[in-house]
């Protein structure tokens, strides 16, 4: 019973590691001794639990998606006026900084959607699983009258995320020409028109 857990909790150092090393070389430069390196390991011992780097990058690109979304959902579920939700969700879609590693980790793994399905696959769930945030805060306001839509929640929702999308790229990407808290302001601004709610 203990090796089982023993070695589910290697191949979660060994994720762990891998996030770390692409965040600081980037996916076009990984190499398996750099994970190793991360990790505290030698080479055999990674090559041991994935025989395949793609296989481990995957398994670094499911990781990091449901961390992100965990976090995001930590931050909104509880919060009961759809107002403050909104600003909270809006709030948890940016990246604080340029040097946010989660951010920068899932715009370097998203990069691999058009050469991998399991790549893809897992870009789209994100971004349907966030589009499902965004049009539930979005039709819960409408609901309680806090919201007016000027579209369907599923379209304002999906807009919301695009925003955040190419903001948070530019972000990370050091664009000394859009700072986070201007991003936030302006995605609070096409929400703003998008509910015809003053508060946010």
């Amino acid at each position: 019973m203990g090796r089982p857990k023993k070695q589910e909790a290697r191949r979660e150092a060994l994720i762990d590691a891998a996030g770390r090393a692409i965040t600081a070389r980037g996916l076009a430069s990984l190499r398996i001794k750099d994970i190793a390196a991360e990790a505290g390991v030698s080479a055999g011992s990674v090559l041991y639990y994935y025989p395949e780097l793609d296989e481990l990058v995957l398994e670094v690109h499911r990781g990091a998606v449901e961390r992100y979304l965990t976090g995001r959902l930590a931050r909104t579920d509880g919060v009961r006026d759809p107002v403050t939700r909104l600003r909270e969700a809006v709030e948890t879609g940016l990246p604080d900084r340029g040097d946010d590693a989660t951010h920068a980790l899932l715009y370097e793994l998203h990069s691999r959607a058009d050469r991998s399905a399991g790549h893809a696959a897992l870009m789209a769930s994100l971004f349907a699983r966030e589009t499902a945030l965004y049009a539930t805060i979005l039709e819960v306001g409408a609901a309680t009258g806090d919201f007016t839509l000027a579209a369907p929640a599923v379209d304002l929702a999906r807009t919301i995320v695009a925003l955040e999308d190419g903001y948070g790229l530019h972000i990370v990407s050091r664009n000394k020409e859009l700072t986070p808290s201007a991003a936030r302001a302006l995605v609070l601004g096409y929400a703003r028109l998008a509910t015809g709610c003053v508060r946010l």
